[in-house]
């Protein structure tokens, strides 16, 4: 029988814990080329509404497609690997490829809305990275570029 605590809702659902193991992942999730997603906790996963958490997992030598990820804020932690991140920054007037490159322990925040892309220059070790975001779901635009279009 749920306890009632004043200002939460006696939902029992939004008060359990939940425990997903590596093989409860799913790739039920937003994708791009180049890279596979697989999600852990997410709304479809266990009713997170603010929350998206998953992995990131970029076979060697390969180069994902560019895209963004809408409003929501995205942090990255490297857990193996030695991904890079490719975005567009400005210098002067001009946009300029800027080229991230990171190790096992790094963490990379990416901004809503910012075009970017992953590559695993390494020839024979998958990069994995952890992935949490703002949003209750994994929101992916794929794109053509690195520009900043919707």
């Amino acid at each position: 029988m749920p306890v009632d605590i004043p200002g939460i809702p006696a939902d029992p659902f939004h008060r359990k814990l939940h425990h997903i193991a590596p093989a409860g992942l799913t790739t039920e999730t937003a994708q791009t080329g180049g890279m596979r997603r697989r999600a852990a906790i997410s709304g479809a996963t266990v009713g997170s509404s603010r929350l998206w958490m998953g992995q990131t997992h970029v076979a060697p030598a390969t180069v994902s497609a560019n895209h963004h990820h809408g409003e929501s804020e995205t942090a990255i932690y490297v857990v193996s690997g030695t991904p890079s991140f490719v975005f567009l920054d400005v210098e002067g007037d001009r946009p300029v490829e800027v080229r991230i490159d990171t190790r096992p322990g790094d963490y990379i925040f990416v901004p809503p809305y910012v075009p970017h892309r992953e590559e695993n220059p390494d020839p024979e070790v998958e990069a994995i990275v952890v992935i949490a975001r703002s949003t209750q779901e994994a929101i992916v635009v794929n794109l053509d570029g690195l520009t900043w279009t919707s």
